[in-house]
């Protein structure tokens, strides 16, 4: 099934939510260097407010976010790019309590997409995290071991806990 175009209607709200926020606009000229020199790997959850939950403020910090906070490919690349180019000095992983990527398996995932698409999606991988704590080990290790990070900055593993706000340090 192609996909259906958008009208302008489809996002006025939104639209209309950015002309507020263009009035008191205060990054016009930022420089886009993490200026406190922190990246943050995190899960793409809305429970989670990566600024907010470091005491950061716009410009503080690089953030990626996906499914899980998983340290994939893209992570590493938008990692290496922080540490060489935007002055980042500290990394954090941080997945959370409560994540929907270890409530099912790969394929139960790809099941209830493709019974939500209407089509198949058994070539879809989602990265399932069956093991919150030993998936934090591996990306931590995956950081920490990068041929083009390493020592140059310092990498931390954390659990956000979306029902306290609270981070706990584990790596």
């Amino acid at each position: 099934m192609p996909a259906s175009p958008s009208a302008p209607e489809d996002f006025a709200d939104l639209i209309a939510a950015n002309r507020t926020f263009s009035e008191s606009f205060a990054l016009s000229g930022f420089d886009g260097i993490a200026h406190a020199g922190v990246a943050i790997v995190t899960c793409m959850d809305s429970r989670i407010d990566p600024l907010g939950m470091l005491g950061l403020a716009p410009g503080d910090a690089k953030i990626f976010r996906n499914p899980g906070g998983r340290v994939t490919a893209a992570a590493l690349e938008a990692l290496v790019l922080g540490v060489h180019l935007l002055k980042v000095e500290r990394i954090l992983v941080v997945p959370h309590t409560r994540c929907a990527m270890g409530s099912a398996s790969e394929d139960e995932f790809r099941a209830k997409v493709g019974a939500s698409a209407g089509q198949d999606a058994s070539w879809q991988g989602f990265h399932v995290v069956h093991d919150q704590i030993d998936a934090l080990r591996q990306d931590v290790a995956a950081v920490r071991t990068h041929p083009l990070i390493g020592e140059r900055a310092k990498v931390g593993g954390f659990v956000y806990d979306v029902d306290t706000g609270l981070l706990q340090q584990h790596f």
